[in-house]
């Protein structure tokens, strides 16, 4: 028996000391001959991941093959193995098995361990102890730092000495501290504290070894100013302000820094903006910053929108005009770039500093300020104007500006292009639709067709086109199916991922035909299930079928990106089956029917012309499809608005066209009645990870898929649950009436959680203005209606206003405001802190007013406006009250 025999059976017996004494007496050739042995039965066991036997026997094999291997790269790659992290060997094992190799080699090997990335799992006490047996610089990288600030910081240290004290006999200190600075994502494990003392936290212990002399005082804080300039994640950023502020800087070391924090102060976060102006203030009142520094800080400071940094910056300046009136020609043209700010009453803060220093300013800076006053509101100008002497009038010189109303443009139809000609510009469209985020329905309809036809023209060649693009995913079966891969199509078919699964074998037939019949019988109140299910089945009727009898092409490819398809289209495709002799797939042919362009024939005559075509196939198909082109266009189920105690919903009844018992079971809950009241409607599946394809399951019936999303969508505003309502602008694009449901969804996405959910509702609403379809008083009726019974907060409600005004459309919003504000208004939030961002609309309001024009009395407006108080509310109460009232007022056409 050979000594690689006996090394093997040990392994294999999982006998680690047994390993440990045969490895230690084996010569280096015997070692490097079991290499072989040794990864052959690496990969044996890559196939049974989870047993128990390869459990037993991976720790030894681990520590076998770290000391077999003689190369230093062979032996890292090794150690590092994913599949070894499963059941490594213990640290102290492998060192000890380590420990006689040459310096260069353990230095080599803990280089190349620091720097495998921490997901690799390589053990720090590992890397450490071959730099402690080595002797070689210790390693900076990412996995190394973390791994050092990682075992400072086990919970069986906690009763130990405390954390500085630990780290002070840490003969790498220096270095490792230093290395935190370059680190991202880290400041959430310097913020963490351990055990009841604070001082056993990262922060505080650098700040006391920074104290001691341990660390160098200007490396610490230079390090932490150049991390707040550099930007990075939100707790990053305050993990390093903290330390920072621990450091206790002194004046000097501030001041040293001043063009730090001008720079920060104008483009950083806020809360470090919040820092950086607060140390450039005390600098400024000690006469520390010089007019010009304090005039170029304040021109990027009053630029801001956070209105709390405008405000402080305005206190600054009048404090220092107070203290130093001759600064006033330096410092006053600063002031005026508070005159562009969006806030009035900001404007109005930086008007009233003109006014007051204006006389001791010289004839330059006037005019500079003059230039700018132009930005100001029509009610400041005239102020602005008086201050500098000159005539109001001169603001308003030339030709008075018509306003014109600025919409995006149209969206256009878009058609669905052919599939891809050849195998080739296939993979390459199918490695773009597998990287993208969000699909498109146009991308994914042409790549689908793109898959069956070239899998009847000629599979072997389809599959090796796509084998680079799909090698590596979950699902790619490199040594047979994988099982788990099976039980996850099982559940959900992944969107396209299914269907390559399935050219690739990675996905058995009878799981795809089994997941097939459950979507047709099985019930559910889920409202994506509803939407989801006609989608999920035609993608696992086309895998399946992919494996038993491939179709020449999709009948129900879309024509248009919306999901329509032209009648005409069909009764050719339907053609081409009956001359193949193909059989017609039932989900692909059900889809196409609820596809097929309809409602609104261009030519009427042109429609029974298709009709006949379709009758004279004489097939089934053709039948069906000849009764739908001459029966008469079904009604629009009755829809209604329901209260809840929350939200307003949207009560609609059934659609008997889907409910037919000649559609497939899985199309059929679409025709049910939308009834919110009733259990079921919601539930927790808040991704919406195929919300692109819904509209283009039922095109041109918006209003359908918006009534079913709305109780979800509700949620976005009502619960503040973060979800994707990417889906907004593609149901304004879409064909169809726009009813309540719709307007509905857009009010709530105005009221959304997120920013990002929040702009997809503006993206919805201009659409909507653009194409003519927006009824403003219809939607702003609803969305007072939202806002005055808690459901939607104004405070976000501004934000959408505000950015849609931005783009030139202020008699939308204005519109839309006109109708929102009354219900908000006449409620008794109008006088509490319920009424949060009440004030900020009436402002918006009042900026539409000033520039796209209006006239006449709002509702409970003039009642606020005789209020006395010069709250937010009351002031712009009055100031809209004024611009609709006033006689000269002015009445811009648009």
């Amino acid at each position: 028996m050979t000594t690689t025999d006996t090394l093997m059976a040990a392994v294999r017996e999982g006998k680690v000391s047994a390993v440990i004494e045969l490895v230690t007496d084996m010569t280096t050739e015997e070692r490097r001959a079991a290499v072989p042995e040794l990864k052959a039965l690496r990969i044996e066991l890559r196939k049974e991941l989870w047993s128990n036997r390869a459990r037993q026997i991976r720790p030894a094999l681990h520590a076998a093959g770290a000391a077999c291997h003689s190369g230093a790269a062979a032996a890292a790659a090794w150690i590092s193995g994913s599949e070894m992290a499963w059941a490594p060997a213990a640290p102290p094992v492998l060192l000890n098995l380590l420990a006689n190799r040459d310096r260069q080699w353990q230095a080599d090997v803990a280089a190349r361990l620091a720097n495998r990335p921490e997901s690799a799992g390589v053990p720090f006490a590992l890397m450490s102890g071959l730099v402690r047996l080595s002797g070689c610089e210790v390693p900076t990288t990412d996995s190394y730092v973390r791994g050092w600030l990682n075992s400072s910081t086990t919970t069986w240290q906690l009763s130990g000495p405390l954390l500085a004290e630990r780290l002070g006999r840490d003969a790498h200190l220096v270095p490792l501290v230093n290395a935190l600075f370059e680190l991202d994502d880290i400041g959430w494990r310097l913020e963490w504290t351990y055990g009841q003392d604070d001082a056993q936290g990262w922060i505080p212990a650098l700040a006391q070894l920074t104290e001691q002399g341990l660390l160098d005082r200007r490396t610490m804080i230079d390090g932490c100013v150049a991390r707040l300039l550099r930007g990075g994640s939100t707790v990053d950023q305050r993990a390093f302000l903290t330390l920072f502020k621990a450091l206790s800087p002194t004046r000097e070391e501030e001041r040293e820094r001043t063009g730090d924090w001008m720079a920060l102060a104008t483009d950083a976060a806020v809360a470090i903006a919040f820092h950086a102006q607060s140390v450039l203030t005390a600098l400024a009142l000690d006469g520390e910053l010089t007019a010009r520094q304090l005039a170029e800080m304040s021109r990027g400071v009053l630029f801001r929108p956070e209105k709390k940094l405008v405000r402080a910056q305005l206190v600054l300046l009048g404090k220092v005009l107070r203290a130093s009136p001759s600064e006033a020609s330096a410092l006053l043209p600063a002031v005026a770039e508070g005159f562009g700010h969006p806030d009035t009453d900001l404007q109005e803060r930086a008007v009233k500093l003109v006014e007051r220093w204006a006389g001791r300013a010289d004839q330059g800076a006037r005019d500079e300020m003059l230039a700018s006053a132009e930005l100001l509101s029509g009610a400041l100008r005239p102020r602005a104007a008086a201050a500098l002497g000159v005539v109001p009038e001169a603001l308003e010189a030339g030709t008075p500006e018509v306003y014109e109303e600025i919409l995006p443009p149209v969206p256009l139809a878009r058609r669905v292009d052919p599939a891809p000609e050849t195998v080739e510009e296939l993979a390459e469209e199918v490695g773009a639709l597998l990287a993208a985020r969000t699909e498109d329905v146009a991308v994914f309809e042409r790549v689908l067709d793109g898959l069956v036809r070239h899998t009847y023209r000629d599979h072997e060649a389809l599959v090796e086109a796509l084998r680079p693009v799909v090698a590596g995913r979950w699902w790619y079966p490199e040594d047979g199916p994988r099982a788990s891969a099976d039980n996850n199509f099982r559940a959900r078919p992944y969107g396209v991922e299914v269907v390559l699964a399935s050219l690739f074998d990675g996905v058995k037939p009878s799981t795809l035909h089994k997941a097939l019949r459950k979507d047709g019988s099985q019930r559910s109140d889920c409202v994506h299930a509803k939407l989801e299910r006609p989608w999920r089945a035609r993608l696992y009727e086309t895998a399946y079928r992919l494996r038993t009898e491939p179709l020449p092409f999709l009948l129900s490819t879309p024509t248009w990106a919306s999901g329509l398809l032209e009648a005409g289209e069909l009764v050719a495709r339907l053609g081409e089956y009956r001359r193949l002799g193909a059989p017609v797939a039932e989900a692909d042919f059900a889809q196409a029917l609820r596809r097929v362009r309809h409602d609104v024939p261009a030519d009427p005559d042109a429609s029974v012309g298709v009709a006949a075509a379709a009758t004279a196939l004489g097939t089934p198909e053709g039948d069906r499809l000849a009764a739908l082109l001459t029966a008469p266009a079904p009604a629009a189920p009755a829809a209604e608005i329901v209260g809840t105690e929350s939200r307003l919903l949207v009560r609609t009844g059934g659609v008997p066209e889907l409910r037919s018992r000649e559609l497939p079971p899985f199309f059929r809950p679409l025709g049910a009645p939308v009834d919110p009241t009733e259990r079921g409607q919601q539930c927790y599946h808040w991704g919406f990870p195929a919300y692109p394809h819904w509209l283009a399951i039922l095109p041109g019936e918006r209003e359908t898929v918006a009534a079913r999303l709305l109780a979800v969508v509700s949620a976005g505003a009502v619960d503040d649950i973060p979800l994707e309502v990417g889906y907004l602008p593609l149901l304004a694009e879409s064909p169809g009436p726009v009813g309540d449901a719709l307007l509905l969804s857009v009010a709530y996405g105005a009221g959304a959680r997120r920013a990002e959910e929040r702009v997809a509702a503006v993206d919805a609403l201009l659409v909507l203005a653009a194409s003519g379809q927006l009824d403003t008083d219809r939607l702003g009726e609803l969305l007072g209606r939202l806002m005055a019974m808690g459901a939607v907060k104004p405070v976000r409600v501004v934000e959408c206003v505000r950015t849609a005004a931005a783009t030139g459309a202020c008699g939308t919003v204005w519109g839309l405001l006109r109708a929102a504000l009354p219900a908000l208004l006449a409620g008794p939030a109008a006088g509490t802190a319920a009424a949060r961002g009440a004030g900020d609309l009436l402002a918006v309001a009042a900026e539409c007013v000033e520039r796209a024009g209006g006239r006449g009395e709002l509702p409970h407006l003039a009642e606020l406006a005789a209020r006395r108080g010069g709250s937010r509310l009351l002031t712009q109460a009055r100031r809209l009250h004024t611009l609709l009232t006033e006689e000269d007022a002015s009445a811009a056409t648009t």
